[in-house]
């Protein structure tokens, strides 16, 4: 099924590039609102007045930036606003860093406008997103990613179902019948567990998975 978002950001200090990304997407998003900064400035302005966004797209090199830093700093201060990074680089080492900052996808400003579009959709469905050279690292994330959530108690993997449906702490108290505080301990060990910093990283893990493996340790 396709996404729609509602509200996507840009990040770019070339305005041509950002020009010409923006006609290419508004086709395929007709009804997204979107939203542009230059500088790094201008994103945590951008950021602060829509936290509600959907999507930012960033590109490493902004003015402002130093190498990574930005990318932490935006994972660290909104964790449920998926980063697409979008750089003239395509490095693997560089990706590779990229996607342990916490960003939902990789794309190198070389792809077709039919790639990037596929990279959005797949992040915005709660996937990971990398260059087809770099399917080696996505598939050995997987193996990460499986061997971890194996670790889950059937409680705990319960309640990361829930965060991938993006209840609250309190609705998923509500639905075990057990106190917000217990889920909140439940929500330290899946994170432990899981090596994530977040319940959004810790969904993104999920849909790296085919859930139905997971969905028969619910009826233990």
């Amino acid at each position: 099924m396709h996404v729609m978002p509602e509200k996507i950001i840009i990040a770019d200090d070339h305005p041509l590039f950002r020009q010409a990304l923006l006609i290419a997407l508004k086709e395929q998003f007709n009804t997204t609102q979107w939203l542009e900064a230059e500088t790094v400035e201008s994103i945590s302005e951008c950021l602060a007045q829509n936290v509600d966004a959907d999507l930012l797209l960033l590109d490493l090199n902004i003015p402002g930036a130093h190498g990574f830093d930005h990318l932490i700093r935006i994972r660290k201060q909104y964790p449920d606003i998926p980063v697409v990074v979008i750089s003239a680089y395509s490095d693997e080492t560089i990706i590779a860093k990229a996607m342990q900052h916490g960003a939902s996808g990789f794309v190198p400003k070389s792809e077709s406008v039919p790639t990037i579009i596929t990279a959005i959709t797949q992040v915005l469905s709660g996937q990971l997103w990398v260059p087809g050279t770099f399917e080696k690292v996505q598939e050995e994330v997987s193996h990460v990613a499986d061997e971890a959530i194996a670790k889950l108690t059937v409680q705990e993997y319960r309640i990361l179902m829930m965060f991938s449906e993006g209840l609250l702490n309190k609705q998923i108290g509500d639905k075990l019948c057990v106190a917000e505080a217990t889920v909140k301990a439940h929500a330290s060990a899946i994170f432990r567990k899981l090596n994530v910093r977040n319940r959004t990283q810790a969904a993104m893990m999920l849909g790296q998975l085919d859930v139905a493996d997971y969905s028969e340790n619910l009826k233990d």
